[in-house]
Parts: structure tokens; C-alpha cells; sequence
């Protein structure tokens, strides 16, 4: 008989567990999505910008709007004028901006998306525009983009190909001068070419700064800014 009240008191002593398991619940808060890339509507890739509410004979302002991106809370819009090769950053939650432009002016632009608690981010293509100044007759090409070797490549001596994109409004045909040196900015002229690509030959152990000045048939000429690659030792 105190057997059996020994086992009752110890019953009454053990911890009750609830059904179904410990009833530790370690699963924490879900993950947070990574943003997704944001989808460009204008000003359009390669075109003319005519959108701009004029401000000024030297300034306009034109609207960036972009399609919300999935998980994004927020933007870094990355503006940058081709021709000064003056860059900014404007950060919004909104789905578009309105910005003071130089006319006359080519421009790239770009979206990285951005997600509270979340260090991911997405980048948007990299659009270029031309924002409309007072009328001409033929616009300059764009400044040359896209180089290959990109920036800051090292590569191994020898034989290479630098290639590169080109584009202009009016649709001209358009040869490229390719410069190729040491110095900074580069002074000789490795070719010319109308296609957009040229052969060359490095030294190991080298630092190298190139560019491309592309010229359409009115004879308007643009240069991009300075590339540069180094090769192995």
C-alpha cells in the first residue's frame, strides 16, 4: 500500500507535456524574399526623350517610371550623363521620379530594388536616352558602352579583341576610333573600324587604358569614357 503512494505522489510530481510534442517551437520568422529586378518603362532604351516639362533654354524635367518589382519596398534610381560622365543616386518607395535634366543630353539609367531586412538587391537593365533639347538636324551617336575586357579584367599577354556596343538615333552608320596606351587617357590610335570590335597586342604585367570615339555620316562624334584592363605578369 505505501508502494502504490509512492508511485501517486511521483505522478503528480512529473511534468505534463502537451500532445503532440514538446512544445518547443523553434521555427522563427520566415525569410524575407529577395527583391526582384524592376521592369523600365521610360524614357524608352535608346530613343529621344520628348516627356520633359521644359524648365529652363538648358534644363527639363523628366519623369523615370518603372513597374513595381515583386518583394521590392524600395529604389536606388542611378542616373548618369554620358557625355559629362557625372553620376547621382535618388533613393524613393514610389514607383517613379521626376528629375532636372540637361537638354540635349545623353543619359543611362538604372534601378537597384531593395527589400526591408533584406541585404539582397536586384538590378534593372541599364537603359540610355537622349533628352530632348532644342531641335537639330542629326543627333551625335551614343557614347560607346558594354567594353570587353570589362573594367579592371586582367588577362594573360598576347593576342585580344576589344569589343564594344554603339548605337545612334538617327540610325546612321557609324565608325569607331579605338585608342590603346598606357597613359590615362589613352593618346594612340590602335585602328578604325565601322564594326564593333578590333584586334590588339599587350605586353604582360601591364596596365592598359582604352576608349572608343564613335563618329556617325553628319560627322557628330562622341567618345566613350576610359576603359581599362591589366594583363598577368
Amino acid at each position: 500500500m505505501k508502494t502504490l503512494f509512492r508511485f501517486s505522489i511521483l505522478l503528480t510530481l512529473l511534468p505534463l507535456s502537451s500532445c503532440g510534442g514538446s512544445g518547443d517551437d523553434s521555427g522563427g520568422d520566415p525569410p524575407i524574399p529577395s527583391p526582384m529586378a524592376a521592369q523600365l518603362i521610360v524614357p524608352a532604351n535608346n530613343e529621344l526623350c520628348m516627356e520633359g516639362q521644359i524648365i529652363s533654354q538648358d534644363q527639363s524635367q523628366v519623369t523615370f517610371q518603372w513597374e513595381p518589382a515583386q518583394y521590392a519596398d524600395s529604389y536606388t534610381l542611378l542616373l548618369k550623363n554620358l557625355q559629362s560622365g557625372s553620376e547621382s543616386s535618388h533613393a524613393t518607395e514610389n514607383t517613379e521620379v521626376s528629375l532636372d535634366l540637361e537638354r540635349g543630353a545623353a543619359y543611362s539609367w538604372q534601378l537597384i530594388s531593395r527589400a526591408a531586412g533584406s541585404t539582397e538587391t536586384a538590378s534593372s537593365p541599364s537603359w540610355r536616352f537622349y533628352n530632348a533639347g532644342p531641335p537639330v538636324a542629326n543627333y551625335a551617336p551614343f557614347p560607346p558602352y558594354g567594353p570587353e575586357p570589362s573594367m579592371g579584367t586582367a588577362l594573360d599577354a598576347g593576342s585580344l579583341d576589344l569589343q564594344w556596343e554603339s548605337s545612334d538615333l538617327d540610325g546612321d552608320a557609324l565608325s569607331h576610333s579605338v585608342y590603346l596606351g598606357t597613359e590615362d587617357p589613352p593618346t594612340t590610335l590602335l585602328g578604325e573600324t565601322q564594326g564593333q570590335q578590333l584586334s590588339a597586342t599587350v605586353l604582360a604585367n601591364t596596365v592598359y587604358y582604352w576608349r572608343v570615339i564613335c563618329t556617325d555620316a553628319a560627322g557628330n562624334a562622341t567618345a566613350s569614357e576610359v576603359f581599362q584592363f591589366r594583363t598577368n605578369p
